[in-house]
């Protein structure tokens, strides 16, 4: 997404003069009929046939007797001391809710018992047990760089394996960032050896060097990016009436050299060109097409509905893979290629505001074998900003850039966890089991247990 995050206000004050411990408790273990994992573990442990243990559990579990629920809870980790337990419960109820005015998708929520400080010192919050797969034991957050205003950490983020280094650009048509119509946004990279030295530090800012990439030519206002067969494809949102959006390839070592893939619909301009992702099997090109350049002054008015596009490089052909949306942003595919996700961020207009009943969801849609799509079925609705950029973890883990940092949910779309920056993340990548994280005028580096899916 290419518009900068509004000043975040807090939700807070009034909503109740009741306390709640400011760490809620861990969630309880569900004492109605045992998960199927669970009880496997424990007949395992025990040493008892399943056909025993069932029969077991089926004479208990009437008497309201839970014969797992102490091997449950117990085999619960510890909670990291970089992370806290959120219980839902605590918020569920509230002495007053706020009017949208005072509640919306660009204010912090800051519930009863907890602080924004709070908040961001144990910045990875875990909502249910299954992030502890996640963060693992010792997760680590890091601050990397930052400006005052000027939002130079915004999107494509793409690591580079061979030279071991993480490119990402400048936000295109930011007022603070003078760039649009007149100046196009920058590449940038920086060393993951140097974010990595530097993992154990909560700021560790002037110790990894920022550097600037001249594209030769120049990607035009470049916005989501992706790896690419040894190379970059960035989405250039184009600049004015005469210099279209296009997908260009980049070369990610010196000079930088870049060719353009496709630049046009049948000869009809893309309005802005937002981010792209790689079938992990076919290998062809997905993108999405939105309204980000014209809502930020910097693009026509659009020709073309906004939708999702599918390029088969070898052959040319260019297709329609999804529409519907009010403003599709990222995209990316499961693990395996049999899903795909698209973030829909239509509650953020750019320069004209937001329409807080229009979409801040992420959609899923079935795979087919030819590359076509269908069942789209909303996935996840996000509170806190809107979803922008999209990935799956090797499990299939789907996280998203949101107002208040990076959200995480399992394949079912379930909330499970978040990196809590307490400010807007329009994208992020994995770098092995670590994380690059953009936010408009700051850049961190997260560790933790989850990896990508392979690169290829």
């Amino acid at each position: 997404m290419a518009p900068s995050s509004p000043h975040r206000q807090r939700n807070q004050g009034k909503l109740t003069s009741d306390k709640v411990p400011g760490a809620a408790h861990r969630r309880h273990v569900d004492t109605q009929a045992p998960q199927n994992s669970s009880s496997r573990s424990f007949a395992a442990l025990v040493g008892i046939p399943m056909a025993v243990f069932a029969l077991l559990v089926g004479l208990l579990l009437p008497l309201g007797l839970n014969p797992f629920s102490h091997w449950a809870a117990a085999a619960t980790p510890p909670v990291p001391s970089s992370a806290q337990v959120v219980d839902q419960r605590s918020f569920n109820v509230l002495n007053q809710v706020l009017p949208p005015a005072q509640a919306n998708a660009t204010t912090l929520f800051i519930w009863p018992g907890v602080t924004e400080e709070s908040l961001k010192a144990k910045p990875f919050h875990i909502y249910d047990d299954e992030f502890y797969e996640v963060i693992g034991s010792n997760p680590t957050l890091t601050l990397l760089a930052q400006s005052d205003k000027d939002p130079l950490f915004h999107e494509a983020v793409v690591w580079y394996p061979p030279t071991d280094e993480v490119f990402f650009v400048q936000n295109a048509g930011a007022a603070d960032a003078g760039t649009g119509l007149n100046k196009s946004a920058i590449i940038q990279k920086i060393s993951l050896a140097q974010a990595k030295a530097a993992k154990n530090e909560t700021n560790a800012v002037g110790k990894v060097d920022v550097t600037t990439v001249a594209s030769n030519p120049q990607v035009i206002n470049p916005n989501g990016a992706t790896y690419y067969k040894g190379n970059i494809i960035f989405a250039g949102e184009g600049q004015g009436d005469s210099i279209t959006s296009a997908l260009y390839l980049m070369n990610p070592q010196e000079p930088y050299n870049t060719s353009v893939l496709v630049n046009n619909f049948f000869g009809r301009q893309f309005s802005s060109l937002n981010d792209i992702a790689i079938h992990p099997r076919s290998k062809d090109i997905y993108f999405t097409d939105t309204l980000y350049g014209y809502l930020q002054d910097f693009r026509p008015a659009p020709g073309l509905r906004n939708q999702v596009y599918r390029l088969n490089e070898a052959t040319g052909a260019l297709t329609v893979v999804a529409d519907g949306f009010t403003l599709p942003n990222g995209v990316t595919f499961s693990p395996e290629g049999n899903y795909a996700y698209v973030t829909d961020t239509g509650a953020n207009h750019g320069l004209q505001g937001w329409k807080y009943s229009d979409p801040s969801s992420l959609y899923r849609f079935d795979v087919k074998e030819d590359g076509t799509w269908e069942n789209r079925k909303t996935f996840a609705y996000v509170p806190s900003g809107v979803p922008d950029g999209v990935h799956c973890d090797a499990r299939g883990n789907v996280y998203t850039g949101t107002g208040d940092g990076v959200s995480v949910f399992n394949p079912s779309g379930k909330l499970i966890g978040k990196v809590y920056l307490g400010s807007t993340s329009a994208n992020f990548q994995f770098t092995g089991n670590s994380m690059v994280i953009c936010a408009e005028t700051e850049l961190y580096y997260a560790t933790f247990a989850a990896t990508g899916p392979p690169i290829s």
